[in-house]
């Protein structure tokens, strides 16, 4: 079911719909080195072949999990030896790129540099975290989307007509919710889910795709789904959620599916990282330093003993004190500075370096905290068009009641 042609791709337009960056660079016909990032099952790996077809380029893969540097090493050397003014540069295809290490990568950094290949990486976390500086600054990320509902339904209709074998069977689409809800987005999960629904009939019975059947086969499949990962997403979810929810034991739970799962410790601690600072916040402001000391130790020590560390800082963000305080006023700002522009910055905060910006009063008035009682004198910090905006709540908890009595004592009825 893989397409071979632009045309028959389907999903992530905003990179190959018509005037999109990367739909230019295949008509340019010059291909630099790039990073697809997005989850899995929506096309990295069917894109990279398409582009190295169209363009006509030599194609080499190889897979994080299982490649070496040797590995690595053996493709540059094949690439360099078939490499002529004529032909163009081959293309080296990683997958989950996320998964070398640094010595792997070091590996690619010349033949990339030189151009004796042309890197397409894949991968499902965040680039910035995980791929070497120097890599990173030779190659384009682009990143992609979950598929849409209407991206799964054409997905759906092409294995119903080009499928080999699902052309030869009677079968009827009766509803797509269940099918789609749980794709989540992941066209090789949709195709999964088909072949379990249809493998679930016999071979000369009408088969029907409906919500009832769907959560019938899945049920009876979870096991093979968790044990090959396809439930990513969804455990990730529960475990954030038990957290959040200061569940420790479901917490624990969802930890434990992952680590036996096989899954990367630096993405469960970085989400522990995000968490720390979104639900947890203000309320409790250690709980950013153990998850940020979490993640480091573990980029230390790895399995199996990072389960301990891993553990430990679960339990203790799951027993703190929440508050997404800080969360809701980084979003109400931005949200205001959309709707507000770019407003001047009023005259007495400005920095006024120059003896032309002193005289147009640049500074002027500006009143150096450190000379008051307490460190603290009132005067205006914001814009002058938004005096009495709010974006900061303090929540009612221990550490935040505090505080708000702080706030009220300094700036009495301002805030308000």
């Amino acid at each position: 079911m893989r397409p071979r042609e632009l045309n028959g791709y389907v999903g992530q337009e905003h990179l190959v719909g018509k005037g999109k960056i990367l739909r230019k660079i295949i008509e340019s016909g010059h291909l630099p080195s790039f990073i697809l990032w997005g989850p899995p099952g929506v096309g990295k790996t069917t894109l990279a072949k398409i582009i190295a077809g169209i363009l006509e380029r030599p194609f080499y893969t190889l897979s994080a999990v299982s490649s070496g540097v040797k590995d690595v090493r053996e493709v540059i050397k094949k690439a360099k030896s078939q490499s002529f003014f004529s032909h163009p540069n081959p293309v080296l295809f990683i997958d989950e790129i996320h998964r070398f290490s640094k010595s792997q990568q070091d590996s690619l950094l010349s033949a990339v540099e030189d151009g004796t290949v042309t890197l397409i990486g894949a991968t499902t976390e965040n680039p910035s975290f995980e791929v070497i500086s120097p890599l990173l600054s030779r190659c384009q990320v682009y990143v992609l989307k979950s598929l849409d509902t209407a991206d799964l339904e054409k997905l759906l209709h092409n294995a119903l007509k080009k499928d080999i074998e699902l052309k030869k069977k009677k079968i009827k689409v009766a509803e797509t919710h269940a099918l789609f809800l749980h794709s989540g987005g992941d066209a090789r999960k949709l195709y999964n889910i088909i072949e379990l629904v249809v493998n679930s009939f016999s071979d000369d019975s009408e088969i029907i795709i409906n919500d009832e059947n769907v959560i019938s086969s899945l049920q009876t499949e979870t096991a093979s789904y968790d044990k090959n990962g396809e439930m990513h997403y969804d455990i990730i979810s529960a475990f954030i959620k038990s957290i959040r929810g200061s569940d420790p034991n479901a917490a624990v739970y969802w930890l434990a599916r992952m680590i036996e799962g096989g899954e990367d410790v630096k993405f469960i601690a970085r989400r522990l990282i995000i968490l720390a600072a979104e639900d947890i916040g203000l309320a409790n402001p250690n709980a950013l330093l153990i998850a940020n000391n979490c993640f480091s130790a573990v980029n230390v020590i790895g399995y199996p003993e990072s389960r301990i560390i891993l553990s430990e800082a679960t339990i203790y963000l799951a027993n703190s004190l929440k508050s997404n305080s800080a969360y809701q006023a980084i979003d109400k700002a931005q949200e205001l500075v959309r709707k507000t522009g770019n407003l001047s910055v009023p005259l007495h905060l400005r920095n006024a370096p120059t003896k032309l910006m002193k005289e147009l009063g640049y500074g002027k008035d500006y009143k150096y905290a450190h000379s008051y009682n307490e460190n603290f004198v009132p005067q205006e910090y914001l814009p002058e068009e938004l005096s009495k905006e709010r974006l900061y709540e303090p929540q009612k908890n221990q550490t935040e009641e505090k505080v708000k009595q702080l706030i009220q004592k300094r700036w009495g009825r301002k805030y308000e």
